[in-house]
């Protein structure tokens, strides 16, 4: 009769209740609070699931009262949570959110975020969900010209679309490497690219082929009217907007404008054997006596 045993269960809910109403009345900062002890209580009820819940959800809130590291550091810990809990994908989501929500203020920051996420739906088997949050990681970093790593996580990105299958997206991620390395100034990563993709089922021959191998013949070739034609089609145009950027931004190398100009005829008139003029040298140098 005189042990007394702490009800945590009853306790938090109880804060839950109380979070909901403040963050009704739009209480932010007491709503936080109250979200913060909950997930203090179901922790000690070790009730991770729950609690990272309500760390997720307090995060939320100081993301309403625009304090936002602060949100992200708990919805980050909210994520450690659900990966402890065995739930992960809930992990993912909660990351992929939060990187949303980092990308109007610090790109880096939500790079970072995306790639967590990525690493915890790559670690569950679930790859198209990770490949398609390295693809958000990818175009953050040509956004900030951070074009090495871009390189990386694109070939990542569709190693993974490879893996599943997904063939034509597998095609897109070529263009998007072939214009990275282009402009990384690797013309030798990017024609690589192009014939390590023709193991791909349908790739030889495809519009997303014959396009990069039209645009890396100009390029060698320091054709600036065919590299141009290349990067304006739709094709190009219309891929996501940081590829597409680079696309329209693509410059060869030494370039002054126009098609990179043919030999010079040889000297004694067009058409002219250039070996009767050697032949004639050489009577001229030794004579015929």
């Amino acid at each position: 009769m005189t042990k007394w045993k702490p009800d945590f269960d009853g306790a938090a809910t109880e804060y839950s209740k109380a979070a909901v109403a403040f963050k009704n009345a739009k209480q932010f900062d007491q709503a936080k609070e109250a979200y913060l002890k909950e997930a203090e209580y179901h922790t000690e009820n070790k009730a991770l699931f729950h609690a990272a819940k309500a760390f997720e959800q307090a995060g939320m809130m100081l993301k309403e009262m625009k304090r936002m590291p602060e949100a992200i550091q708990l919805i980050e810990k909210a994520s450690i949570m659900y990966v402890e809990n065995g739930t992960s994908g809930t992990a993912g989501i909660a990351l992929d959110r939060a990187g949303k929500l980092m990308e109007p203020m610090d790109l880096e920051k939500a790079i970072d975020l995306y790639q967590k996420a990525a690493s915890v739906f790559e670690n569950e088997d679930r790859l198209r969900q990770a490949a398609e949050l390295l693809g958000k990681a990818s175009r953050l970093l040509v956004r900030l010209r951070r074009l090495d790593d871009a390189a990386v996580s694109l070939q990542k990105e569709k190693n993974m679309y490879k893996e599943i299958e997904n063939y034509p997206t597998c095609f897109k991620k070529t263009i998007a490497q072939v214009l990275v390395h282009l402009h990384r100034g690797d013309f030798v990563a990017a024609d690589k690219c192009v014939r390590e993709s023709y193991s791909l089922p349908g790739f030889s021959g495809s519009e997303d082929c014959v396009s990069m191998e039209t645009l890396l013949q100009g390029y060698d070739e320091q054709d600036e009217d065919q590299v141009y034609r290349v990067c304006n089609s739709p094709l190009l145009k219309y891929m996501d907007n940081d590829y597409a950027k680079l696309a329209i931004s693509l410059k060869v190398p030494g370039g002054g404008g126009g098609k990179k100009k043919p030999p010079a005829a040889p000297q004694g008139g067009a058409g002219g054997p250039a070996p009767a003029a050697a032949e004639d040298d050489d009577y001229e140098e030794g004579g015929l006596c």
